[in-house]
């Protein structure tokens, strides 16, 4: 404990350039996912490919991808871009098959009545099919979430500085706290994402928070029911 309050600096610091990689690639593999997931659902020949493809990429070790990056891409292994990139391919991994799922489950008939009321392709996507899938897809972005501030920790292997100093310095000098205070502040900034993004799903879809009070007043008139018919 006492190294912790000694080295808060050094944890705070560490905890933003972790946030900032991680922020990075989950809005890149949110921004990609969707065009991708899109084509992959709206095109039936290509749902098995993008999806199975994309889904496989998430069988690459993270370490091996990360070395792989710089081939192709001819970026620097140890360059903060190439984590972010490794990063984003498993966002996409977990991300496209939520989208295609989130827009399965639109009711055929909503998305007929956007067509017959003269609502194209793009504008039905935009206006009608995304926010009936946004559960969906808000609960895979709250995975993708989670698992991309955990993997960014392996960025240090290759040189990229971030929560993941405290593990590999802190095994290597065997000072505990310092592995402890890295698992403790990957967790916590792994809790603040999610609550945010269930927060932003409230405000951007308040019809999601009013279905379980729907169900609750349902449960609550079933129950009472029998009570009303006995008194009778």
């Amino acid at each position: 404990m006492n190294w912790i309050l000694e080295n808060l600096d050094l944890i705070g610091t560490l905890a933003l350039e972790h946030l900032r990689q991680s922020l990075w690639a989950i809005a890149a593999g949110f921004l990609v996912s969707l065009p991708l997931g899109w084509a992959a659902w709206r095109y039936k020949a290509l749902r098995g490919l993008v999806v199975t493809g994309t889904g496989l990429l998430y069988t690459i070790p993270s370490l091996a991808l990360l070395m792989i990056l710089p081939v192709v891409t001819g970026m620097s292994a140890i360059s903060e871009a190439n984590l972010i990139v490794a990063l984003t391919i498993y966002a996409l991994a977990i991300m496209v098959r939520c989208v295609v799922d989130g827009l399965d489950s639109v009711d055929p008939q909503t998305r007929s009545a956007a067509t017959a009321m003269g609502y194209g392709p793009g504008r039905r996507f935009a206006a009608v099919e995304l926010p009936l899938a946004g559960p969906v897809i808000l609960a895979g972005l709250r995975v993708t979430s989670v698992s991309t501030i955990s993997l960014a920790t392996v960025g240090i292997l290759v040189g990229v500085t971030n929560l993941g100093y405290l593990f590999t310095n802190g095994l290597q000098r065997r000072i505990i706290p310092e592995v402890l205070a890295g698992v403790l502040a990957v967790a916590l900034i792994a809790l603040i994402i999610d609550l945010l993004l269930v927060l932003a799903g409230r405000w951007l879809m308040p019809w999601t928070a009013a279905q379980p009070r729907r169900a609750r007043r349902a449960r609550r008139a079933r129950n009472r029911a029998p009570q009303a018919v006995g008194t009778r």
